[in-house]
């Protein structure tokens, strides 16, 4: 049996689950709604309060698909009652961000400034002008904003300049030594 699969999953208060033939979930809560289809055969059901799922049999397949059907169920109740976050930190001189409207403006370096539109669904918020809170309900938006963001200007590997996770740590690489010094 599946470790996390097998665990249920509790609904706080103000969470409302609608399940539709097929497998369809949706998830309704204080900051908004979310909806994914899940594999057919998976059962998912409620039952005083929690969320449960099971697997119609223990083929390599399903033992696969139990944890992950689990696991991104919590996400999306997690998600539409407290919703993700994932911070980003700006490193570099002259480097910052500006917000415009639904446009992100990072000067990173380059020769022009790099305007990235912000997806619906997701927040922005800057602390300072070298620290951006990417915020939204869906996990996986707010993982993929954070990632296109990070990829205008990855962390150097010799000084550690560019756009980086708060939490990532950089291993920087020696700079080239004195060649031929006695």
């Amino acid at each position: 049996m599946s470790r996390i699969g097998k665990l249920p999953i509790d609904l706080p208060q103000g969470v409302e689950v609608k399940i539709e033939p097929g497998n369809l979930v949706t998830v309704k809560g204080p900051k908004g709604s979310l909806s994914f289809k899940f594999h057919p055969k998976m059962e998912i059901k409620i039952e005083d309060n929690k969320i449960i799922v099971n697997r119609p049999s223990d083929e390599k397949f399903f033992k696969a698909l139990h944890g992950t059907t689990r696991a991104v169920l919590a996400n999306m109740v997690h998600g539409v009652t407290k919703g993700w976050q994932v911070t980003l930190e700006i490193k570099g001189i002259g480097y910052r961000a500006k917000k415009k409207g639904n446009v992100l403006e990072l000067n990173v370096g380059y020769s022009h400034p790099v305007e990235y539109k912000i997806p619906e669904g997701i927040d922005i918020e800057l602390e300072g002008d070298t620290i951006i809170h990417v915020k939204g309900i869906d996990k996986q938006k707010v993982g993929q904003v954070a990632a296109e963001i990070r990829a205008i200007r990855p962390p150097d590997p010799y000084k550690g300049k560019g756009i980086k996770y708060k939490d990532e740590v950089l291993k920087l690489k020696p700079g080239k030594a004195a060649a031929g010094k006695k």
